[in-house]
């Protein structure tokens, strides 16, 4: 078995090992290094973990070795593009599909995540979407809750997802038809 193949494997073994680790078991780390940044109360900590999560490296890592080939970058640079011309001009149009997939899938963990947001935001004006559904879904009188503001906040929680979803859904689409023939 060659080098290049052994790292390979070894690389996504170790990715999959790491994607086994529950979020739950990770966030006990992450709130100790929050604390001493000084970044509890705030979105950046819900936002940054959620683009370098494994699973979303382990989904573009296939999809370049399935999709992307080593001779069309080698081909490049034998033809003295640079190294970001080449990024720019040739990897970055066929990796759309994949970057407009995990940007839906990415947007929709973080948008509906409830529990790394309520171990993170403390102030009552930074609360998420699923945070607020749930405190509404408290009655305050048992004997006369309505369950008509639940679902107005889960109607208007589904709207961002939406516009997300039709806006970045037309590069899959042109990901899937590259390699069609017109008949």
């Amino acid at each position: 078995m060659s080098y290049r193949k052994s790292v390979f494997i070894l690389n996504t073994v170790f990715i999959l090992i790491v994607m086994m680790i529950p979020t739950q078991i990770a966030s006990i780390g992450l709130i100790q290094i929050l604390y001493k940044f000084k970044l509890m109360d705030s979105y950046i900590p819900l936002i940054i973990p959620s683009i370098a999560s494994p699973a979303v490296f382990f989904f573009i890592k296939q999809y370049m070795d399935s999709v992307l080939p080593y001779e069309v970058v080698e081909s490049a640079r034998v033809d003295g593009s640079s190294e970001i011309k080449t990024f720019h001009s040739i990897v970055l149009p066929m990796m759309k599909p994949a970057l407009s997939v995990q940007f839906i899938f990415s947007f929709v963990a973080s948008w509906n995540n409830f529990f790394m947001p309520a171990l993170i935001i403390t102030s009552p004006n930074k609360r998420t979407i699923p945070m607020l559904i749930a405190q509404l879904r408290v009655p305050s009188n048992p004997a006369n809750f309505d369950l008509g503001p639940v679902y107005m906040m889960i109607a208007v929680a589904v709207i961002p997802v939406v516009i997300v979803y039709f806006i970045f859904s037309k590069f899959i689409i042109k990901g899937v038809t590259l390699g069609s023939v017109k008949g």
